[in-house]
């Protein structure tokens, strides 16, 4: 799970916290194909494409504060690595005007670049030990690719707020320290619809909500 630091001890008694579970339908849980048409015989094997798609999961409140000092901060760098021909991880949810950092850690030369809405860059290609970034001011989904790796790809969610988690491996989340009030909860991810919750955070308690994510053929494409 993404982790997340509450607001100041002092507050605590004047906030509540939202759990929940996310449920995936049974499709985003099948294996899917990776195929290279540009194979390398230097590259690393790729990794097993049967890993669980909650990891890809993303949970947030699309209407709660924005405002400097409101909501919680991520913990840990803002990192979408370049290891064994893929991008890790390959969903990152960040608040907007956050910077990402791109490392290479192959023996391969890669390339990072967007041509999304919401953020328009190419770094260019370098290689092993080289780290470039960008800065994302726009909210929205940033579809991230390699200009040398044709099935490399990965996506970076710039949200309105901090106010978000990723699922663990049992689909369990946790938002600690929310403002009292109701709430848009969404739960995306990229092969579905935009699922949409409302939650009511009352102080001092805790807010269970089930968010249940099915496949569908129109992947919204914003946060």
């Amino acid at each position: 799970m993404l982790a997340l630091l509450a607001l100041a001890p002092g507050l605590r008694a004047e906030t509540g916290t939202i759990e929940g579970d996310v449920r995936l339908g049974p499709d985003l849980l099948e294996r899917r194909m990776r195929f290279d048409p540009y194979p390398d015989p230097r590259r690393p094997p790729a990794p097993d494409p049967g890993r669980s798609e909650i990891e890809n999961v993303v949970v947030y409140l699309e209407d709660a504060p924005a405002a400097p000092g409101a909501g919680v901060a991520t913990a840990g760098p803002l990192v979408v690595e370049q290891r064994d021909g893929t991008f890790v991880p390959h969903v990152l949810a960040v608040p907007v005007g956050a910077t990402v950092e791109f490392p290479n850690a192959d023996v391969i030369y890669h390339n990072v670049f967007s041509l999304s809405k919401a953020a328009t860059f190419d770094l260019g290609r370098y290689p092993r030990g080289v780290s470039r970034s960008v800065r994302l001011d726009r909210t929205g989904v940033v579809k991230v690719f390699c200009h040398i790796h044709a099935d490399m790809s990965a996506v970076v969610l710039v949200l309105p707020n901090r106010w978000f988690a990723r699922p663990d491996a049992r689909g369990r989340f946790r938002i600690d320290g929310v403002p009292p009030g109701t709430y848009t909860l969404v739960g995306w991810h990229e092969r579905a619809r935009r699922v949409a919750t409302a939650v009511r955070v009352e102080p001092g308690a805790t807010a269970e909500v089930r968010v249940d994510i099915p496949l569908s053929e129109d992947a919204g494409d914003g946060p």
